[in-house]
């Protein structure tokens, strides 16, 4: 059985983490399978959306423990700073890379606790759902490490700088409930529910329209770093696109005739 388990069916592409006995913490082989996971599921036309979550009773507890130990103690080793940064670049940063050229819909279904490293790979989703037993925190303060798969960069556009800033100095717990009130997850469930109501979501965004819904994330994300007339004059180009896709046509149709939509693969 593989650490990290990569199937699609009915459009949706689902990432499994799959060392239950480790909390799902990642190691090398792991993230590397990861992002070659994440790469499949973008170029793949039959991919609609990708699903995220872990086996057991953990979404991920961040990185091994063992290995991370193992790199603290060689520090004084020749390039050890270099060789770290390199680690984190190839490893967890990776990631995050890959999740950032995804072009479809992402969900992090946080089925359990979701620590450090951990949780930024959740907040590297588009969508984050939970179960009310999930547990999320930013735990670095408590080991002397900086948040190094991106917290710095995700966290405060989610809940806010001042609340970042609060879940990173005191590395507090957050649970499900919690994390939905303050916006951390879009919406929390009974544990028995999440993944039921995970794919629920997914198939509805399978059954959108591919085109309409890669454009419009394309432009969410990048008018976070571009002024307003810049924005609008991307959303103009995307419309004119929009508007000559059989997808558009189909939708028109569709919601016409009220019944749901048949739409190609990109």
């Amino acid at each position: 059985m593989s650490e990290l388990d990569y199937t699609v069916k009915d459009h949706i592409a689902t990432i499994l983490l799959n060392r239950p006995e480790k909390l799902n913490a990642f190691n090398p082989g792991m993230l590397k399978a990861w992002q070659e996971a994440l790469r499949s599921a973008q170029a793949d036309p039959e991919v609609r959306v990708v699903v995220l979550t872990g086996a057991g009773r953990a979404f991920c507890s961040g990185g091994d423990t063992g290995r991370m130990a193992a790199r603290a103690a060689d520090t004084e080793a020749p390039d050890a700073p270099y060789s770290n940064k390199e680690s984190l670049r190839a490893g967890p940063q990776g990631v995050a890379m890959a999740v950032q050229a995804l072009e479809k819909p992402y969900i992090a279904a946080v089925n359990g606790v979701a620590a450090g490293a951990g949780m930024d790979m959740a907040l590297m989703a588009d969508i984050r759902l939970a179960a009310k037993s999930a547990r999320f925190t930013e735990a670095y303060m408590r080991v002397g490490l900086m948040p190094g798969a991106g917290g710095c960069y995700f966290l405060p556009r989610i809940v806010g700088i001042a609340k970042a800033l609060e879940l990173f100095f005191t590395a507090d717990f957050v649970d499900g409930v919690e994390a939905e009130r303050i916006g951390l997850v879009n919406y929390v469930y009974d544990d028995d529910k999440l993944m039921e109501e995970t794919y629920k979501l997914a198939a509805r965004l399978a059954n959108s329209p591919p085109i309409n819904m890669t454009l419009i994330k394309r432009t969410i994300y990048q008018s976070l770093t571009t002024d307003l007339r810049t924005s609008l004059d991307l959303v103009s180009s995307h419309m004119a696109v929009v508007r000559t896709t059989e997808d558009s046509k189909e939708a028109i149709t569709s919601f016409k005739e009220k019944r749901p939509g048949n739409y190609k693969n990109r």
